[in-house]
């Protein structure tokens, strides 16, 4: 494609601005819009509803084997802001993944991280370099860069989840891999624990001494339970006053985020209770566990409100201020690509508004 020529009046000036077209250069005093008051932003607020994704997933599982798409049966989310590409955010791909029983999908790995958050049933395993990881609702499994992963279903019930990848930031830096696993089926194994659970999940402030040697750049506990969640959640509930607790999943022994581009966080509000409104550069997606509620993404004219239940997505652009209603106890799942805007010195979060009762 051949780079912008610039009209002008001016011969001279018409003239250098052919020769700058021609050695792909641009004049930048002829250039505007790359230095803005804030972020310019094309994702735009949008909600997924769980309802239609059950059942669009089980539909695509009547009429599309497992084996098509990388052997994954996958609904990606594509934001209408964003011109046809298939995510969420423009830094974060957000799907759902539907498993019929008995199927299996075989190993593959890739350089984009990848999560999956599971918001009803259980039963489908997934084994990460070799370590079967059972999932059930509640649960977040982490898929880190660059390790083996397949899928199998044991069960005669079908099962949906919700995955979420940084695969837009690491196509961005031109940095994909994709690499098929050593057979053509999926490992069937099974474990009462997994070996990850079995080493790093012996609870708040319990490391190992000695064992296996930590991974660079992630946690080395792959699978956060519902169970240990919502402890931790009514603990902070019972010594706070405004029925919003809020926790960060996070590497167990070296603290931070679970993963170093994508930060995961869960929180419940009770009944009745509304979050202030914030805003944070970097996109975030939500994911509705546990209750009903509206979700409002936006300020102004430009505000989206959204009435969720279990099962729904949305989508929350850098910037756009959200807050939260209540109706009945809400459980909400969130991941955002906070990890590297601060490993950038480029996070910011402000509140707008301040909670009200």
């Amino acid at each position: 494609m051949a780079t912008r020529q610039f009209k002008t009046t001016d011969p001279d000036l018409a003239v250098l601005y052919e020769k700058l077209a021609e050695t792909s250069l641009q004049p930048l005093w002829e250039l505007s819009g790359l230095l803005t008051a804030q972020p310019v932003v094309r994702g735009v607020p949008y909600r997924w509803a769980g309802k239609e994704l059950r059942e669009l997933g089980a539909r695509a599982g009547e009429l599309v084997p497992v084996d098509r798409g990388g052997d994954r049966r996958v609904l990606a989310c594509c934001n209408p802001g964003l011109d046809g590409a298939p995510y969420a955010v423009s830094t974060l791909w957000a799907a759902v993944q539907y498993l019929r029983g008995f199927e299996v999908a075989p190993a593959h790995r890739h350089t984009p991280a990848a999560l999956r958050f599971i918001v009803e049933g259980e039963g489908v395993w997934t084994l990460v370099d070799s370590d079967p990881l059972h999932m059930s609702t509640g649960d977040l499994v982490l898929t880190p860069s660059w390790t083996f992963h397949e899928h199998h279903n044991p069960t005669a019930a079908p099962m949906i989840w919700m995955d979420v990848l940084d695969l837009p930031v690491v196509a961005a830096l031109d940095a994909v891999f994709f690499e098929e696993g050593p057979s053509e089926d999926a490992d069937r194994a099974t474990m009462r624990q997994s070996s990850s659970e079995a080493w790093f999940g012996g609870g708040p402030g319990l490391v190992p001494v000695g064992g296996p040697d930590l991974p660079a750049h992630r946690s080395p506990l792959l699978a956060y339970r519902w169970a240990d969640t919502e402890r931790a959640l009514e603990a902070q509930l019972a010594v706070r006053a405004d029925g919003h607790a809020r926790m960060r999943y996070s590497d167990p022994v070296r603290g931070g985020d679970v993963m170093p581009t994508m930060r995961c966080e869960m929180e419940r509000l009770r009944p009745g209770t509304m979050t202030a409104s914030v805003r944070q550069t970097g996109g975030q997606v939500t994911c509705v566990l546990h209750g009903t509620g509206r979700i409002t993404v936006g300020s102004g004219e430009q505000a989206q409100v959204f009435s969720v239940e279990p099962g729904d997505i949305v989508a929350i652009p850098s910037w756009a201020p959200r807050s939260v209603i209540a109706d009945t106890e809400l459980d909400l799942f969130t991941t955002s690509d906070a990890p590297v805007l601060e490993a950038l010195g480029l996070f910011r979060v402000e509140t707008v508004t301040g909670a009200k009762a």
